[in-house]
């Protein structure tokens, strides 16, 4: 948060009103950009995705029978329950 303020304040005193009011909201979204993917590369996630949907990699498998589906109920046995494997 420091220095975002320290950001914004250097872009106000180099840059006119009008235009630094963009720059600063640019630079302010860039940075939390970056402290996303930083923090996102921390706990071992991608952080491409703006909304975080990794569902199209997760590979499910039926609690009952063991059998990799992605549907809602199993087509083998019909069971519901499911787990997520790798």
């Amino acid at each position: 948060m420091a220095i975002s303020i320290a950001i914004a304040l250097a872009i106000s005193f180099v840059v006119p009103f009008p235009f630094s009011l963009i720059a600063i909201m640019g630079a302010v979204l860039l940075l939390s950009l970056y402290v996303r993917k930083h923090q996102f590369g921390k706990m071992g996630l991608s952080g491409s995705s703006i909304f975080g949907g990794r569902s199209g990699y997760n590979k499910y498998y039926c609690m009952n029978c063991g059998a990799q589906h992605n549907q809602l109920a199993c087509p083998k046995c019909g069971s519901k329950m499911k787990k997520v494997g790798s």
